[in-house]
């Protein structure tokens, strides 16, 4: 085995793993690309059932997913949910993928 940077821990695979999973989805990945590139870098639900052109409680599942990886953040305002992006969190899959082997 190659000496250098220690191999990943079985923990942190995993973790990798379920975020990875969550932005693996079409719709999912739109949606971290709609919340990224709002006003503010956060969106409303409600402002997001249109674009992907899906059914609140679709796009509410989605969002529960990317929540439940550590991938967005979500907000309760009164009514509505406003999710925004983990600081870090896009930046620290991009960073897996282009590490030097």
């Amino acid at each position: 085995m190659p000496s250098g940077a220690p191999a990943m821990s079985a923990e942190r695979a995993e973790e990798l793993s379920k975020q990875f999973k969550a932005i693996a989805d079409p719709n999912r990945l739109r949606l971290v690309s709609l919340i990224s590139s709002s006003a503010d870098n956060e969106a409303c639900v409600c402002d997001l059932t249109e674009p992907l052109n899906l059914g609140q409680p679709t796009v509410s599942h989605h969002l529960k997913v990317l929540v439940d990886a550590g991938i967005l953040h979500r907000e309760k305002r009164g009514v509505w949910a406003y999710f925004s992006i983990v600081p870090g969190a896009l930046d620290s899959l991009a960073g897996v993928l282009t590490e030097a082997r």
